[in-house]
């Protein structure tokens, strides 16, 4: 009996768990389009720029993330990118860089 309670209680753990992951995606999401509105001002929406400045929808996870990470250091030099990739931490970076790169 005692193994009986404890498998449903194991199932109603996992079935809880997992009913909550969507909404724990779906706020990282939100998180993310948040942080990457800002990007959008010169980057354009989506990340896909009309004009000069470089587009960035679709580029690798990655190579965002180690860009951003490159002028947040100052190893990669900007005029303006350096600026705003200080004021982002090592998550939030992660979180933008997924973001366009799923534009």
């Amino acid at each position: 009996m005692r193994t009986s309670i404890r498998l449903w209680n194991l199932i109603i753990l996992l079935s809880a768990s997992l009913a909550l992951m969507p909404a724990v995606q779906a706020e990282e999401l939100s998180r993310a389009a948040i942080l990457s509105a800002s990007c959008e001002g010169c980057h354009g929406t989506g990340g896909r720029s009309p004009g000069a400045i470089p587009p960035i929808a679709g580029k690798s996870a990655e190579y965002l993330r180690e860009a951003l990470e490159s002028f947040r250091s100052g190893e990669r030099e900007a005029t303006v990118m350096g600026r705003h990739a200080t004021g982002y931490s090592d998550e939030e970076i992660r979180q933008i860089a997924e973001y366009f790169s799923k534009q």
